[in-house]
């Protein structure tokens, strides 16, 4: 009786039913909170009150000049990132291929286009006239340098042939992601090396693969307005020419960062749909495991 009576005893010192749950209090989550939204509402008035005349960024929000800049501003990333993405996998190609010719031409490659600034590319590009007065292909044509090399043209080189530096990388990463025996598989079945990297490799590497060059495709577009430098109408070079004409600065810089931020909200939603579809067998997966 007495063993009972001290296992009961025993027992209640541990019972937890009659305490009281108290919640944990963040405190240093509420302070950051706090003077972050304090920061926040600081911006808006020193815009709100500052020398802004917005009713002329709503003037210039779909002023002509301004939309043919977004649209070339989406023409160049859209090429640009052709090129890169081609580019990038014939060198990931390379890169990882056996011979060591391909591969210390393709680590060439990455080293001098990655180590140049955009910028740098993008003056030696629009300047090459310098350095070819013509380019010609002996009995079939000769055309004057600085006649190809357009602000436009200058641009899509200097932007596309350094993106390709980089998707090379990111390609490469993904292809070195696929397990070996993929590949051992694709060769038993008599497949070639293209046969292999279009239907076995390069499908399931885009899981790997489509994150990065997203985020490329999104840097991409704001690397645009480094050509602005070399005159192509992009929209900060447009912009710029009307505040040149009407000294509104603020404003019209206002403009172009309204639409630079449209544009890459709405690429930002299909990359997202995009990383969904080829992830669906990750998730899966997950949900099985």
């Amino acid at each position: 009786m007495t063993t009972q009576m001290s296992d009961a005893s025993e027992q209640a010192r541990y019972e937890i039913a009659h305490l009281k749950l108290v919640p944990r209090r963040h405190v240093g989550r509420l302070i950051t909170a706090a003077v972050a939204l304090l920061l926040i509402g600081l911006l808006v008035r020193a815009f709100i009150i500052g020398q802004i005349e917005w009713d002329i960024v709503g003037q210039f929000l779909f002023a002509p000049a301004i939309v043919k800049g977004i649209w070339n501003t989406l023409a160049m990333t859209v090429m640009a990132m052709g090129l890169g993405i081609v580019l990038g996998v014939v060198i990931a190609v390379m890169r990882i291929s056996g011979n060591p010719v391909l591969s210390v031409i393709a680590h060439a490659y990455v080293w001098v286009f990655r180590g140049a600034p955009a910028l740098l590319q993008l003056l030696l590009w629009f300047n090459l006239a310098l350095i070819f007065p013509t380019i010609a292909f002996p009995g079939l044509f000769e055309l004057r340098t600085v006649d190809v090399m357009t602000p436009f043209v200058a641009a899509m080189l200097g932007l596309g042939i350094q993106q390709g530096a980089y998707t090379s990388e990111v390609v490469r990463s993904g292809l070195l992601s696929v397990d070996s025996g993929q590949y051992e598989a694709a060769r038993t079945i008599g497949m070639t090396q293209m046969q292999m990297l279009r239907r076995i490799v390069l499908p399931q590497a885009m899981r790997v693969m489509v994150p990065p060059i997203g985020n490329e495709v999104i840097g991409m577009v704001k690397l645009t307005s480094l050509a602005s430098v070399i005159q192509f109408s992009e929209i900060l070079h447009n912009a710029q020419i009307i505040y040149y004409a009407n000294t509104r600065v603020l404003e019209l810089l206002l403009v172009a960062s309204f639409w630079y931020l449209v544009i890459v909200s709405v690429l930002s939603l299909i990359q997202s749909r995009i990383e969904r579809h080829y992830g669906r067998g990750t998730r899966s997966v997950r949900a099985t495991v």
